[in-house]
């Protein structure tokens, strides 16, 4: 799929083993998912529960597949390897973002950059958004601050520099101990709960 040569809509439904299914779309429901997923009060059980209840107005039978479908939709239908991809690349590496800590900075970049207010947004679809927010411009401050977790500070770097960089990284910390990896598996496996999803409804 390429969106700027292909005439697609945004997915508003997802097929699960030959049948179509209606998928809640809007981009809260999303960041939603993704919250719920890192929330360690819940057990693996809730999670594939409220997962596929906050996509799916009716649940597919076939759950496995159901998890499947909510995921790739999640992943804005790319294929799992190109997740696997990112995920290595930053692997025991920390959270550059966080959904709840840059509530904020978020609201504030979509402002400047595309004039959209998100607090007036009643609908975007995740994929829109999700694009849009992975091309947020490097003038805003929510992209420096994930720039500036994102930094490896090494021996190389002059003193000022690493002493810069310090500081930037206390100053945009996030209060989170799990590193990327962590987060998109915890999301994963949170889901996949080992592939057996079975009896949880």
């Amino acid at each position: 799929m390429n969106i700027l040569i292909d005439d697609i809509d945004y997915p508003d439904q997802a097929e699960v083993n030959g049948k179509r299914y209606e998928i809640r779309t809007n981009f809260r429901n999303s960041i939603l998912f993704e919250l719920m997923m890192q929330d360690n009060s819940l057990s693996s059980k809730e999670k594939v529960r409220k997962g596929l209840a906050l996509y799916y107005p009716v649940i597919p039978g076939d759950l496995s597949a159901a998890v499947d479908t909510a995921l790739w939709f999640y992943r804005c239908g790319k294929e799992e390897t190109t997740i696997q991809k990112r995920m290595a690349a930053r692997r025991g590496k920390s959270p550059v973002y966080s959904f709840e800590h840059d509530a904020g900075l978020i609201y504030a970049a979509f402002l400047l950059a595309y004039q959209i207010d998100l607090q007036d947004t009643r609908y975007m679809h995740w994929w829109r958004f999700r694009f849009l927010f992975n091309s947020l411009p490097k003038d805003c401050e929510f992209v420096r601050a994930m720039e500036y977790r994102s930094i490896d500070i090494n021996d190389k770097m002059p003193k000022e520099q690493k002493d810069f960089y310090k500081k930037m990284k206390r100053l945009y910390a996030l209060p989170l101990s799990k590193t990327e990896d962590d987060r998109q598996t915890a999301i994963q496996n949170a889901l996949l709960n080992g592939g057996n999803v079975e009896g949880i409804l």
